[in-house]
């Protein structure tokens, strides 16, 4: 009897622990390039076992993952759009907005250049392929990568080139639209976290080079917000901001600059800076 009844005490006690784990989940939406590159794979059963959250990710386009937010939707968004970041957070619907890392944009096209673009200034290079009407993929999904390319082609002087016969709007993600440009000889812009990881998967052997690189507007900063649980009350900020302060924490920083995919740095951490 002495045996069962200490039987049933466990089970009282393990059963809201049970509960408690399982309330312990933190929904993020993100950017594909975090996911598709390996990095989140990396770090996050770290942050799980350093934690007890258990978080689970939908990795879309920035835009996407923005109205995912203001859907209510996630807790926390890992984005890399710093403009519609910030009117975002301007318009009530996230909190506590913290950089984390960055890398760069770069511009590929076919080894043979036909729009003879390299080592040319972003502008420059786009007036020539615009010019040249030389076939340019873009993701046109309205991702963090879309929205810069658009405000590049507005900088350079020219509207989007969205109804010319040689630029295809594809609407998919990053890998997606870097096999496009292969098989079409197209000129493309990705994030360069992204380019390392297709060629990590073509092992090298592609018919795209980097064209246009280095750039200060090719810059490419990520960034974290927790949803405001004044606009989404079921929203878990506590959990999502304790996400984001282990993302800047010394061992996540540490671990976002030692993540590396032929021999290359994806992901510089700057959060703090």
């Amino acid at each position: 009897m002495k045996k069962f009844a200490a039987l049933l005490l466990a089970l009282a006690l393990l059963v809201p622990a049970m509960a408690q784990a399982k309330d312990k989940v933190l929904m993020m939406a993100t950017t594909t390039s975090t996911d598709n590159t390996g990095l989140l794979d990396e770090l996050m059963p770290e942050f799980t076992k350093d934690t007890g959250i258990d978080i689970r990710w939908t990795a879309i386009g920035t835009g996407k993952a923005l109205a995912m937010g203001r859907n209510c939707d996630v807790d926390v968004l890992l984005v890399h759009a710093p403009g519609a970041e910030k009117k975002f957070v301007k318009e009530g619907h996230g909190v506590d907005r913290t950089q984390l890392m960055y890398n760069d944009f770069v511009i590929v096209g076919p080894a043979a250049d036909p729009a003879h673009v390299k080592g040319m200034h972003v502008e420059e290079a786009l007036k020539a392929i615009a010019k040249a009407k030389a076939p340019f993929a873009s993701r046109g999904d309205n991702s963090g990568t879309n929205k810069k390319e658009i405000s590049l082609w507005k900088a350079a002087g020219m509207a989007v080139p969205d109804k010319a016969d040689w630029y295809m709007q594809l609407g998919q993600g990053m890998l997606k639209t870097l096999n496009a440009a292969a098989q079409k000889g197209a000129y493309t812009m990705t994030d360069r976290g992204t380019w390392i990881k297709y060629m990590d998967v073509n092992k090298g052997k592609t018919p795209l080079k980097i064209v246009v690189e280095g750039d200060k507007v090719l810059f490419n900063q990520y960034s974290a917000i927790a949803i405001n649980p004044a606009v989404c009350p079921k929203a878990k900020v506590e959990f999502a901001n304790e996400f984001i302060a282990w993302m800047a924490s010394p061992k996540a920083q540490k671990a976002i600059g030692d993540f590396r995919l032929l021999g290359k740095q994806l992901f510089t951490p700057n959060a703090g800076k």
